[in-house]
């Protein structure tokens, strides 16, 4: 509608005022009657609301505490309990953002006036200099400037702008949760937080490419670094991400003595003994290191057999400034003096990069150093695509991201992640999945109440109003063949959504079976990509769409280097996979360590808990060919419910480098349908491959 607008007051700006605010006041169509708005839960203590006119009318919530209207990067009204405000909608703004407690009772907000649309510009792709608004390398917060800008950029966006190119010189830029943007929102697959200190915000925004031109950011304390949200087409190009203090500690074994392992921890690690224990601390936060998980200096992870992370708990005794000796024998766990020990703990506070309600984003030789969970994860967002960068060591580090390196929970679209490298990650270089929720009561026929099922994934809004829903039998995991409609969706609280629905429940479907979301299914193709020496899968993939897995070299992850999952018990992660080509990737010893579900090279594995009683398998169409296998005696593939997978035209190549698995079988099958291979061993499949 802005754009009809504007088109009627058009008028050339010279080139040195393209960066100039210049608006024009333009009637709304609306302007005549004001309008209230409805809310849309975001996180615990958020809500958004769309822009429906210039000037926003409202009052407080009368319940105790402190709340503020916000655009996507600044405070625009902030008050107390029952305070009345009035404001006026900066240009180019869509949603403005309520921050409170999320059950406090917001009164409808009246919208009127008119509206401020920028005039258009005579240019229709702007390249704007970062230095120009303040945003300069050096150990002051660069987070305020950099707001400033991405305001800006918004409002050449509703002037008609087609590209907007944030130019920043090349540097180190720090920023700090003293400077952060505070926002809330609930993150899939991660501890769930009141707040998020982010510190850039590229929310609300379209059509704006960031290029840091090789600069690297560096973050302080707890925050969440970068929120891509209700965007569309926004670009970020040329970042490297790292933190002042990483969230976990490595540590060199140079002795192994009387059942005691003594760790030099150089000085890029912050940590301390206390009462035995040991921790990790940084700006604002401590937290005790349990687990750990080997390497060898040249980076390659220890293959211990076991699942990799190692209990490392006892106590504790700083013996010098760099060293300290636990009551614990390393070699007992698998790992020698001159290895490198990450000590770690499971907490997921924030992912480095998070994508919200995203649609067309692109990362371009955007790399993770480090992270405090995930590196970059995406949930209720479509067509996201991946060029280089990845999770890449730095600062002679042996360890990335806290957690998988992509993560793509129920997206939609096409994503694609190409000639990128992730290495030293705590899980799958990739992982794409829908989350399905257990349906806890039955109303009525027609409403029904769902529960998200694992304290990690809760409150987003898998399921806006028109969804289309895939029904789940929760023992068999079958997928019942007639979809529905949500027509009505009510938040209860963050672990429970009620659903009306356009039809009656299905026959036979009801409590403890599940339910997902049909319209975020993306297709996706992983080429061209290196990954290794991490722990868990190089990849895993649960979605029906098509999905390609081509020209990669997979080497040395501890576990299976391409997994096909499901389930509807634990983290309910769904996604039945239809259609999978396998074709031309290095596969190099993986599986050396086991962990979940790891049980072959290729694992196609949902967790079924009647497999027997299926009368279809959850996966199919599965064409694993021309491949490369340099492998120990392990299964190159273990498979459960599955159909129709197709293993041809590939070259392995079998050495004794590693302890065996399943006595050497070559392929495990378990309740599977067709099988073709051309391999010997085909006959190694077990008697209940048959149906």
């Amino acid at each position: 509608m802005k754009i009809l607008l504007f088109l009627a007051v058009v008028m050339t700006v010279s080139f040195p005022n393209l960066l100039a605010a210049s608006e024009k006041t333009v009637p709304v169509i609306f302007a005549a009657a004001e309008k209230s708005a409805s809310f849309e839960v975001y996180g615990r203590n958020m809500r958004a609301v769309k822009v429906q006119g210039g000037e926003l009318r409202g009052c407080f919530p009368d319940q105790p505490g402190e709340y503020a209207v916000m655009s996507g990067s600044h405070i625009l009204r902030e008050g107390r309990a029952g305070q009345e405000f009035n404001l006026q909608v900066p240009p180019g703004c869509r949603k403005l953002y309520l921050r409170g407690n999320v059950s406090a009772e917001w009164k409808p907000l009246q919208w009127s006036g008119d509206e401020k649309i920028p005039l258009a510009m005579c240019s229709k792709v702007i390249t704007v200099n970062a230095a120009d608004f303040g945003v300069s390398p050096g150990e002051t917060d660069a987070a305020p400037a950099l707001r400033r800008l991405i305001d800006h950029a918004r409002m050449l966006d509703a002037g008609g702008v087609e590209k907007i190119i944030v130019s920043l010189p090349r540097g180190v830029y720090h920023f700090y949760p003293s400077g952060a943007h505070l926002m809330s929102l609930y993150i899939s697959n991660h501890d769930q937080q009141d707040f998020l200190p982010v510190g850039i915000p590229l929310v609300d925004v379209k059509n704006i490419e960031l290029d840091g031109q090789g600069s690297t950011f560096v973050f302080h304390g707890l925050m969440q670094p970068i929120l891509i949200m209700d965007s569309s087409n926004v670009t970020c190009r040329n970042i490297s991400i790292d933190y002042a203090t990483p969230f976990y500690a490595e540590g060199k074994i140079v002795a192994i003595e009387d059942g005691k392992t003594t760790l030099e921890i150089p000085e890029r690690f912050s940590w301390c003994v206390e009462d035995g224990k040991f921790y990790t601390h940084g700006d604002g936060w401590k937290v005790r290191a349990g687990t750990a998980l080997g390497f060898h200096e040249d980076g390659r992870m220890v293959a211990t057999g076991r699942a990799g992370d190692a209990y490392w708990g006892r106590k504790a005794t700083q013996v010098s400034e760099n060293r300290v000796q636990f009551e614990q024998d390393a070699r007992r766990l698998g790992f020698d003096v001159g290895q490198v020990l990450v000590l770690r703990i499971w907490n997921r506070p924030y992912p480095a990069m998070v994508l919200h309600q995203a649609e067309d984003t692109r990362l371009e030789n955007v790399v993770f150093h480090s992270s405090q969970g995930m590196a970059l994860l995406a949930q209720m967002s479509r067509d996201v695509t991946i060029r280089g960068g990845g999770c890449v060591r730095g600062d002679l580090r042996v360890h990335t991201a806290g957690a998988d390196a992509t993560h793509f929970s129920n997206c939609g679209g096409h994503i694609s992640v190409q000639n990128a490298l992730y290495e030293g990650m705590l899980d799958d270089a990739i992982n794409v999945h829908s989350t399905c929720l257990s349906i806890e009561r039955v109303l009525s026929p027609t409403q029904v109440e769902l529960c998200f099922m694992h304290p990690q994934a809760v409150g987003f809004n898998v399921f806006p109003v028109g969804s289309t829903l895939q029904y789940i039998r929760g023992k068999t995991l079958e997928n019942h063949p007639s979809l529905g409609k949500a027509v009505g969706v009510e938040r209860v609280d963050e672990c429970t959504v009620r659903l009306t629905l356009e039809q009656p429940l299905p026959e036979g479907i009801g409590v403890g079976d599940s339910v997902e979301n049909a319209d975020f299914y993306p297709s996706v193709d992983f080429a061209h990509n290196i990954v290794r020496s991490n722990r868990a899968r190089g990849s895993l993939f649960t979605t029906p769409k098509p999905v390609v897995v081509e020209g990669n070299k997979f080497i040395g992850s501890s576990g299976s280097a391409i997994l096909l999952a499901g389930d509807a018990q634990g983290w309910y992660e769904s996604g039945r996979c239809r259609n999978v080509v396998i074709r031309n990737n290095l596969f190099e010893h993986n599986l050396i360590c086991r962990y979940q579900f790891t049980e072959g090279i290729i694992s196609i594995y949902p967790e079924v808990k009647e497999p027997a009683s299926q009368k279809e398998r959850y996966h199919e169409n599965i064409l694993i060919e021309n491949n490369t296998f340099i492998t120990h005696r392990v299964p190159l593939i273990y498979a459960i419910s599955a159909d129709n997978i197709i293993f041809r035209n590939n070259k392995v190549t079998v050495d004794d480098k590693y302890a065996p698995m399943h006595d050497g079988k070559p392929f495990i099958l378990k309740h599977c349908g067709k099988w073709t291979s051309d391999y010997p061993g085909k006959e190694a499949a077990e008697p209940s491959a048959s149906r």
